[in-house]
């Protein structure tokens, strides 16, 4: 999973600028979605509903920061897709950027059924790509000559890459989950060198962002050679996706960007491989969700998935098989920001309603036939306003962390 990668920003998704090689060879072998969705508009909760199954109007953790201004955890109650393949036999690993409970906390991966960590606990520290520290498990491993932002030491994207290809070694043999959070292309924009087809470029977007990416790219494609190296390929299924839209890149058409609940803030590019399993160069237009994730890998695992989630097995769609998943209903909010309110949206088939202020008027789409968001039906079509309102309405649950709030000078 990518880190702010925006609709737009892949080869495979219309990119003109960004040279992802790997990552479009992985579609051209797998599958492309054009209607996946992220759990939210900004890193931690839309982690929360992919960890968890749940979508913003039920999950723990529904912003980066709660209300108070503080992290908020998962608590030992969440229950996450790691606990669940682990009850299922699976060794489970994790690196890169978690953003789900602080230090100390009952939210660290270890206490949320990883077996092995290694990475940025906090967001904020994950901004740096050279860490004077990083977590391994619940310990600290000091990197001294990256101390007072010398950038001396290691760039913390290859430590990530590293430890993935070490662990799918030391566990080929058994079934494996790993999770891979990078932290590309987040702000701030660093990277060791500038890969070369940048150097002499004027093209769209920054050399520094576009080598971060191309970096990712070719890491991403290691990891599909040692799964082919070692003969597991086949029965290894992979992901790529972002964890939300681009905060300095392309949505490609989509409206919007990170922290908007238009489509470019919220639709994530999702690519899935298996050779043998997953169908070759095909597209699919099959909406899901993060939330969708935990029950799917139950059923991929043969675990077993709490009650209550709000997400589907989509293990039929990822075989290529028919699957209808566009008739339920797909939530979001994104908390205050800025002197901002909560902004809420909702899709239920084709139409999608949203506001970006619990006081704002609604704005309806029919993304069927306007995916850039630009023809707002809520006049002509009061009728579906209601009924959507009346469902997102009844899909939020209070949190006292994440309270519905209007602008401060509203």
């Amino acid at each position: 999973m990518a880190d702010d990668l925006g609709y737009g920003d892949l080869g495979c998704y219309g990119s003109q600028s960004i040279h992802t090689p790997r990552i479009d060879g992985m579609a051209a072998e797998g599958m492309r979605f054009v209607n996946c969705y992220a759990g939210g508009a900004e890193c931690a909760p839309s982690r929360c509903c992919l960890m968890t199954g749940r979508h913003l109007g039920h999950a723990r953790v529904r912003g980066n920061r709660g209300a108070g201004g503080g992290r908020i955890p998962l608590l030992p109650e969440d229950v996450t897709v790691a606990e669940v393949l682990k009850q299922a036999g699976y060794a489970t690993g994790i690196t890169g950027k978690w953003g789900l409970g602080n230090p100390g906390s009952t939210g660290v991966p270890s206490r949320q059924g990883f077996d092995e960590w290694f990475g940025y606990l906090d967001q904020q520290r994950a901004h740096s790509y050279y860490p004077a520290y990083l977590w391994k498990n619940e310990e600290k491993v000091e990197y001294p000559a990256n101390a007072g932002n010398r950038r001396k030491g290691p760039y913390s994207h290859d430590l990530f890459t590293a430890f993935a290809l070490e662990f799918i070694r030391r566990h080929k043999d058994g079934p494996f989950f790993l999770y891979v959070p990078y932290c590309i292309p987040h702000a701030r924009l660093e990277v060791p060198e500038i890969e070369p087809v940048y150097q002499a470029a004027r093209g769209k977007g920054s050399p520094v962002r576009n080598s971060m990416i191309t970096r990712m790219d070719r890491d991403v494609g290691k990891m599909l050679d040692l799964l082919k190296e070692l003969g597991i390929a086949g029965n290894t299924l992979v992901l790529f996706c972002s964890d939300n839209g681009a905060a300095g890149g392309s949505s490609g058409d989509l409206r919007g960007r990170k922290r908007d609940v238009y489509e470019g803030g919220i639709r994530t590019p999702m690519v899935a491989w298996q050779p043998g399993a997953v169908p070759a160069g095909r597209t699919s237009e099959q909406v899901w969700h993060f939330m969708d994730f935990l029950p799917t890998c139950a059923d991929l695992a043969g675990g077993k998935a709490p009650e209550g989630l709000d997400g589907v097995s989509i293990a039929d769609g990822l075989r290529g098989k028919p699957q209808a998943t566009a008739d339920r209903l797909l939530y979001w909010e994104q908390p205050p920001a800025g002197g901002d309110g909560t902004k809420q949206a909702v899709r239920w088939r084709n139409w999608k309603l949203l506001r970006k202020d619990p006081k704002d008027r609604w704005e309806l789409y029919d993304l069927g036939k306007d995916e850039q968001e630009q023809h707002d039906l809520a006049k002509d079509e009061p009728g579906v306003v209601a009924k959507l309102a009346a469902m997102l309405e009844a899909a939020r649950a209070p949190n006292e962390h994440f309270p519905l709030q209007s602008k401060r000078n509203g």
